[in-house]
């Protein structure tokens, strides 16, 4: 009876594919990379923001080696597709979102353009997986509509070169811009375009 209990306690990890697990390591990348920045705000060691920043490559590597494993073992998890989506919103939009506050985008409309951007994350994701779900055979989704969310790691890499240049905070690249009582910070424009990007109906990327 006890060993009935135990099976039933870990059933939903027991039906995970090995795909999966490297799913959530790429999301542990974008939490680990978040709570860096947390620290990093409250203390100002370098040491945590260049860890936040070697955790996007790194989760990077695990969402393509998810799909690579899933594709190579011919085997799916029921919930893949919605872990995949989940994690990526983690490590790809969330994450970086929180890393461009911490380097400076505290404004109220760097704020609102910081949100944009993860909404569009999260819209991305979402229609995609829908469109999927809904076609199959010889109708499968053959390309990406819009930019697939882990491309703001692009983003992250343009305030890699600005931390190390020493353009953040104060010194961020355009300076500061007033708008009425609200301070809107240009370099955070790069997450309205990302996000931009992402929810387009006319950019297509073929499905791998």
């Amino acid at each position: 009876m006890q060993d009935e209990r135990e099976r039933r306690h870990f059933s939903m990890l027991r039906s995970f594919a090995a795909a999966d697990f490297l799913t959530l390591a790429n999301a542990s990348c974008g939490m680990a990379a978040i709570f860096c920045c947390l620290r990093y705000a409250e203390t100002q060691q370098p040491v945590l923001i260049w860890v936040a920043f070697g955790l996007f490559p790194l989760a990077l590597i695990f969402d393509i080696l998810d799909g690579w494993v899933a594709r190579w073992r011919r085997r799916h998890s029921a919930l893949g597709a919605d872990l995949d989506s989940l994690a990526d919103i983690v490590s790809f939009g969330v994450a970086p979102a929180v890393l461009g506050y911490t380097l400076g985008m505290t404004g109220i409309l760097d704020g609102a353009v910081l949100t944009f951007f993860v909404i569009c994350g999260i819209a991305r994701l979402a229609r995609f997986n829908v469109t999927a779900s809904q076609m199959t055979g010889d109708q499968r989704v053959k390309y990406f509509e819009g930019a697939p969310v882990p491309t703001s790691v692009l983003v992250v890499l343009v305030l890699v070169v600005a931390y190390m240049t020493g353009n953040v905070h104060e010194e961020l690249w355009g300076g500061t811009l007033h708008v009425g009582p609200w301070r809107l910070h240009p370099l955070v424009l790069i997450y309205g375009v990302s996000g931009s990007a992402m929810i387009s109906a006319t950019l297509r990327f073929p499905r791998p």
